[in-house]
């Protein structure tokens, strides 16, 4: 005999419901909707080293990118399902339509495929929200199609279909055998409507599934197996309940293309697990219904409890009265709505209300933490995966460094080898394009011989190091690989040394010399100087913290030697006759040069670099911003002092200067920082005087131009820029007639009076005026 139960994907309460139907039932085959390709692993979910949330990935080995995940939580229907075929030693077998036919690209070469964004899947229509607040006849077909159950939960009066189910089924305690009838019997009612408005491709596909789903339960019946049971999605259900002829279904599936695929267990989040991921088949709170799954009784007082030891864990008040009130509010509001047991929405709104005194924040907090939760599956080391996922695992214990999925920063000192080694780890698996960390920056001392770095693990990188196999069986070898292949494609100067840096990050050291033939062959025919400035500045890094990583990089000083050489000598040339667009790139690549000499820290570099500097400085045909740059970069490193500033200001500033090359050349100059002209009376003086003179259509159009140079400062140095310009021009008396019928004393008291009544500072009386370094 045939048993169906139409389940919800990730219910508990339909898990408990099913458990306790397989125990009546005592069927001595299960077969459960699933990927047939992974009936082998259904034998590792009795492992005891398997901890959901865990996902069957099944992907094309030719087109990794191609691929769909199973996902898994303990109080999954499906596992389950699975967990009591295994106990009772019976067979379990997947029966949904084989990934084989449906990752199949007729359209293009599967080695051709680009890498797509992977979604998680699922076998069944989703269950979200309904746009529609009621079911009538013309607006409920694009609902049903969408959302069955969140229309029927319209129906019902809930405004969320998550919710409906819930108080339903989820929290449902006793036994009801005609449950699985129940839902069965609504299904069939909500796909009479369903099937007649679906779309012919989906229609088509849905239909193929099925198909395939009866020929295994009629496969299993010529297996000799005489009670079946069948455990699918509810929409299912009736389609696997009244089967047609098998003629029917052996027509659907005749002929279906078929590619080859693999099978594997990954871990997968309670992140992962909710709607909001993009997963077609998520719940809004997997937290939560892992808690309703766990607890046997009192389900709102022990969850209130967790929540109270969270929020005193954010030294957050939660007292037990206010536990006490919250549950009772909880109680109230289920019984006001005609509910048995109080609900996700209860809870929330009560502990909103007493222990969160109304604020979002700790409620935003209890949704990330508890309702949602933290968890990341574990798959056991005798599952099926690449060789190279199983070095990474080894090199995860060894190096005691677990993933996890919650977000966390780790702070290494590269002066402990474990960190040492830990450090080539994550640089390899960036390397091979497996982001597990995210390298932060390190600032202040610990910018030398530290690396900050932010881990977190997401399923996804499962089929990254997949990919990254075809490299090879190790992480060190595959990214020594990985680098090799780059670096023989590689043609720009920028690529290279970048993935130099790279290389010696990882600590790859075979690497370096096929680097570094490249390097040296594409720096010899680089067309300009702009590519060498590019590439300086991973170079520069490479050398300056070779030491703290304890590598040999000989030849890199040399190929550094040239570098700077050639930027030095052809710098003032190539600065001449640029556009706008072109100055602004090549001030960007300026100041990366300097910061590269000065990590550089060797003489003979940064007196060739001055000198370059100076002859631009002093160049009438560079463009005013690069010339107002290296400028300000020799007063940086006192090659200049404010005296020698002024004068290139003052004569920048000239009348016969043009006022937009003055205006770039002041941007250029005041590039990063306002202390100058905050601290600097003289360089301050030229440039109000040059402002207070020009003619007014000249201020017009360098208006933008001034704006933009100032614009970078930061706010604290704007306003106090604005507060200086307050004040007036000229220090000392505010009066200048020279008669001596003029009364000076009364005349200043009068201007002092009407500057305080304008909002602006006057100078002391007694100021002395600063002396103009033009006047020479």
């Amino acid at each position: 005999m045939v048993h169906v139960f139409g389940i919800r994907h990730h219910g508990p309460g339909s898990a408990r419901s099913l458990e306790r139907a397989l125990e009546r039932v005592a069927p001595d085959i299960v077969l459960i909707e699933g990927p047939p390709e992974a009936d082998d692993l259904i034998a590792f979910a009795a492992d005891e080293a398997m901890r959901p949330p865990v996902a069957l990935l099944i992907y094309r080995p030719d087109a990794p990118r191609r691929a769909v995940y199973y996902p898994f939580a303990e109080f999954s229907p499906e596992w389950r399902a699975m967990r009591f075929a295994l106990r009772r030693a019976i067979p379990a077998r997947f029966i949904d339509l084989p990934q084989a036919h449906q990752l199949v690209d007729e359209a293009a070469d599967p080695a051709a495929i680009e890498p797509i964004a992977i979604e998680p899947t699922d076998t069944a229509p989703p269950t979200s929200q309904p746009n529609e607040e009621t079911p009538d006849a013309t607006a409920r077909s694009e609902p049903l199609r969408r959302d069955p159950l969140g229309w029927l939960a319209t129906a019902a009066g809930y405004d969320d279909g998550e919710r409906f189910w819930e108080q339903l089924v989820e929290h449902r305690r006793g036994d009801d055998e005609q449950l699985f009838a129940s839902v069965a019997s609504v299904m069939t009612e909500l796909r009479t409507d369903h099937v007649k408005d679906q779309v012919e491709t989906d229609r088509r596909h849905e239909e193929q599934r099925e198909a395939h789903m009866r020929r295994s339960i009629r496969s299993a019946q010529r297996d000799g197996f005489k009670e079946i049971a069948v455990v699918c999605g509810a929409w299912h259900a009736p389609a696997l309940s009244d089967m047609p002829a098998a003629s029917h279904d052996t027509a659907l599936l005749k002929g279906l293309p078929k590619a080859k695929v693999e099978a594997t267990w990954v871990p997968w989040t309670n992140s992962r697990l909710c709607a909001a991921s993009g997963y077609g088949a998520g719940i809004a709170s997997p937290g939560w219904y892992h808690h309703l799954w766990t607890t046997p009784d009192r389900v709102t007082e022990r969850w209130l409890a967790r929540v109270a030891a969270l929020l005193r864990e954010e030294d957050l008040d939660a007292s037990s009265a206010q536990i006490i009130d919250t549950a009772r509010l909880a109680e109230t509001l289920a019984a006001l709505r005609g509910r048995s047991l109080a609900g996700l929405s209860e809870l929330m709104e009560a502990t909103r209300s007493v222990l969160c005194g109304g604020s979002d924040a700790p409620l935003a907090l209890i949704g990330r933490k508890l309702v949602v939760g933290e968890a990341l599956g574990q798959v056991p080391e005798a599952a099926p995966m690449v060789p190279l996922h199983q070095d990474l695992v080894r090199q995860q214990k060894r190096l005691r460094l677990p993933a996890e999925a919650v977000e966390r920063m780790l702070d290494l000192d590269l002066r402990k080898d474990t960190d040492l080694a830990r450090s080539h780890l994550l640089h390899r698996l960036t390397l091979l394009d497996v982001p597990w960390g995210r390298a932060q920056r390190a600032t202040g001392q610990r910018g030398t011989f530290h690396e900050i770095w932010m881990l977190q693990w997401r399923p996804e990188l499962a089929v990254s190091l997949i990919e990254a196999a075809a490299w090879g069986n190790t992480v060190a070898t595959a990214a020594a690989a990985r680098a090799s292949d780059a670096a023989a494609r590689a043609t720009e100067l920028t690529a290279l040394t970048g993935l130099l840096e790279q290389v010696i990050l990882a600590d790859l050291g075979d690497s370096v010399g096929p680097i570094m033939d490249r390097l040296q062959e594409e720096s010899a025919r680089a067309p300009d100087i702009g590519h060498l400035m590019a590439g300086l500045p991973p170079l520069a890094r490479v050398l300056r913290y070779s030491d703290v990583r304890r590598s040999d990089l000989g030849l890199v000083g040399n190929v550094v030697d040239g570098f700077v050489v050639r930027i030095c000598v052809g710098l003032p040339v190539a600065c001449s006759s640029l556009d706008d667009d072109a100055a602004t790139t090549m001030r960007e690549r300026i100041d990366a040069v300097h910061g590269a000499i000065s990590v550089l820290d060797r003489e003979e570099h940064a007196a060739a670099w001055r000198e370059a500097l100076r002859r631009l400085a002093d160049s009438d045909r560079a463009h005013g911003l690069v010339s107002g740059r290296s400028a300000r970069l020799l007063l940086d490193v006192g090659a200049l002092d404010a005296a020698d500033a002024a004068r290139y200001l003052w004569r920048t500033l000239s009348v016969a200067e043009d006022p937009t090359r003055a205006a770039a050349w002041i941007e250029g100059f005041l590039a990063g920082s306002g202390q100058l002209l905050l601290h600097d009376d003289t360089l301050w003086r030229l440039v109000d005087d040059w402002l207070a003179h020009l003619r007014e259509e000249s201020f017009v159009a360098l208006l933008p131009l001034l704006r933009r140079a100032f614009s970078a400062f930061t706010a604290p140095e704007r306003r106090q820029l604005g507060q200086r310009a307050k004040q007036p021009a000229s220090a000392g008396r505010l009066t200048s007639t020279g008669a001596d019928e003029f009364d000076h004393a009364r005349a200043e008291a009068a201007l002092r009076t009407v500057l305080t009544l304008l909002g602006v500072t006057a100078p002391p009386s007694q100021a002395s005026t600063l002396e103009d370094p033009a006047h020479h």
